[in-house]
């Protein structure tokens, strides 16, 4: 049996397989039911493995293995083995974030803890800056500092940038609101996202950069921190979106102060035609 390498490949990202796993149910599917020495000679995978690889298959629900001398293995339908495969991620999901959900308050976690403090107190002020990659770890690192800003938020997005924020973001604006925290959001507003501005100005005073010609994407929280993305996200994929985050006060400090003037231009939502 040949299957092309492009088609395994596909196979294995889609449902998270490794190559000998996908040669073996491919193999399995072409037969409907073998044995391990059969699947072995058909997918071309060693004999000393193939009994691993069905046992791991069976585990994941791909297969199903028949009892009787010599033991066989039965494919199921694809569109079953999809349907298993989506309630394992959903089950194996809930279990591990109940698992970090038990871990707070647990000594593992104020160890681990215990060891960023001290770690961090030997870092320059300079090495603490970073690049990130892919618009959804941007956004799980900007949910991070919006969950951790004690005074202020400023940001500053596209008009398209505030209508993916909603869903994104939206939460821990709305907790940073109700402990005190100052936010200030500027984007360009008009019939398209003008929903999404309502709903954002119930936790942040909301302006309108309209024809300012400022178009950047950056936050600065607690003027201590700035995060700043690089690219258009008009004409960049958000796979490969990228930012680059720093913590220093005197930058911070110095790009907020610039932002003031132009802030105060910026038309108030409440004042704009939008409603």
């Amino acid at each position: 049996m040949i299957i092309k390498d492009e088609f395994l490949s596909r196979l294995r990202k889609i449902f998270d397989l490794n190559l000998y796993e996908a040669k073996v149910w491919t193999a399995l599917l072409s037969r409907g039911v073998s044995t391990a020495g059969e699947l072995s000679n058909i997918s071309d995978v060693p004999r000393s493995r193939t009994y691993d690889i069905l046992e791991s298959l069976e585990k994941k629900g791909f297969i199903l293995m028949k009892i009787g001398k010599p033991i066989k293995f039965v494919a199921l339908k694809p569109e079953e083995v999809v349907e298993r495969v989506k309630r394992n991620l959903v089950v194996s999901a809930q279990e591990k974030s109940k698992r970090l959900e038990q871990l707070k308050g647990d000594e593992v976690l104020n160890e681990l803890s215990s060891l960023f403090t001290n770690g961090i107190k030997f870092v320059e002020p300079a090495d603490l800056s970073g690049s990130l990659r892919g618009r959804q770890n941007l956004y799980n690192h900007l949910d991070m500092m919006i969950r951790n800003a004690e005074e202020s938020i400023t940001f500053v997005t596209t008009a398209d940038g505030l209508n993916r924020k909603l869903e994104a973001l939206l939460p821990a604006f709305e907790k940073a609101k109700k402990r005190g925290v100052t936010i200030k959001i500027a984007a360009p507003l008009n019939e398209g996202n003008a929903k999404i501005a309502k709903e954002f100005a119930k936790v942040a005073e909301i302006r309108d950069t309209g024809s300012s010609g400022i178009n950047g994407r950056f936050a600065i929280i607690d003027s201590e921190q700035v995060i700043f993305m690089l690219l258009d996200d008009k004409t960049v994929h958000p796979n490969y979106d990228v930012a680059v985050w720093i913590s220093t006060e005197f930058f911070a400090k110095t790009l907020e102060n610039m932002f003031q003037q132009p802030w105060k231009q910026f038309t108030p939502f409440g004042k704009t035609k939008l409603k």
